[in-house]
């Protein structure tokens, strides 16, 4: 079997083996990190119970409310005995954990509700939010960088790199807050905060409408490290053998840029995509905390101040696991998008 090098232009022997060589690779390092998840879960959840115990937050703060301050001690010491406050930590890190395995995440302290209606109301929101976020960033970094890589030095390339750098060293809810005070306050085009306006139903208009700006600070926020990896990578193919064999055979440079410059930097934009997805996590975080978006982070934060240890645990390892999966996702294409790639690690 043969096959055409996208590089040279030439015919390469491509036998059928190496391909189901390389995909065998590519099932073991599955396989390897998927066992691997399962004591990194342990362990994290394990040390997240282990932190709750020695966290200065009173958990009965968060379960009394604004009765703690007129509740007297006796009662208190009774409260947190009957909640379990005061089992050691891997007493009530079992407790959860067998819990979790037969199915029952636990209720909410925080919120008064079960775990799993906490989350299947806020997911959704969170979803929408990071969703429509990533493909704009992605998208919007894969134009841009493309073309700031082939016009290196040029107009664009220098103001979307000094914007990039610009950029990078702002925090998320620097960038929600600059946005809330021009676009809502000065100029008032758009809503300050919150999924609909006061009293009115979540309408598709009215989502839409409040999704702009936290989707719009949330995107900018993970633009420049993935525009600057395709400008990098780029700028790299076009000093390549094969783009410049390509331009000595009249091959138009739209063409060499759609079927050689850009599918080898697709690669390393993938790979970067995987690195960043914590700090995805957490930009989403700040921006849906800062913009009152109702989603995951508002439990998180609520669960964590309270020491709600049902739905923290949870949150916790959930990110965790999605963090885990996504790169693993991440190394999955790359490796199948360039076959130099180990799959070793």
């Amino acid at each position: 079997m043969t096959a055409i090098d996208v590089r040279t232009g030439a015919a390469t022997s491509d036998p059928p083996r190496s391909h189901n060589a390389r995909r065998r690779s590519i099932l073991v390092m599955v396989g390897r990190r998927m066992l691997f998840i399962v004591p990194v879960i342990i362990v994290v959840s394990a040390g997240l119970f282990a932190a709750a115990a020695i966290s200065p937050f009173d958990p009965l703060v968060g379960y009394l409310g604004t009765r703690y301050m007129t509740t007297s001690e006796a009662d208190k010491a009774l409260i947190a005995a009957q909640m379990g406050f005061d089992n050691p930590w891997y007493s009530t890190y079992w407790t959860w954990l067998h819990a979790v395995v037969t199915g029952d995440l636990g209720v909410s302290r925080s919120f008064n509700q079960s775990v799993a209606q906490v989350i299947s109301e806020r997911l959704p929101w969170t979803l929408l939010l990071v969703g429509v976020s990533l493909v704009i960033a992605i998208l919007a970094s894969l134009v841009l960088g493309v073309l700031a890589g082939i016009r290196k030095g040029g107009l664009l390339d220098r103001t979307v790199s000094g914007l990039c750098v610009v950029v990078q060293g702002l925090p998320p809810f620097v960038l929600s807050l600059g946005a809330i005070a021009l676009f809502a306050l000065t100029l008032g085009w758009l809503p300050v905060a919150g999924l609909t306006d006061g009293g009115a139903d979540p309408t598709p208009a009215q989502v839409i409408r409040h999704l702009i700006l936290p989707v719009a600070v949330l995107a900018i926020s993970q633009m420049p490290w993935l525009l600057l990896a395709v400008r990098e990578s780029v700028v790299g193919s076009t000093g390549e053998g094969f783009v410049a064999g390509a331009v000595a055979r009249g091959i138009p440079t739209s063409t060499i840029t759609q079927r050689h410059i850009v599918p080898t930097s697709l690669a390393p934009f993938v790979n970067i995509i995987g690195v960043r997805l914590p700090e995805l996590v957490v930009g989403a975080v700040l921006v849906e905390e800062v913009f009152s978006w109702p989603g995951i982070a508002g439990a998180i934060v609520s669960s964590a101040r309270d020491l709600d240890m049902a739905l923290l645990a949870f949150l916790t390892v959930g990110t965790t696991l999605t963090v885990m999966l996504g790169s693993l996702l991440a190394d999955v294409v790359v490796a199948l998008l360039d076959p130099r790639v180990s799959t070793d690690g």
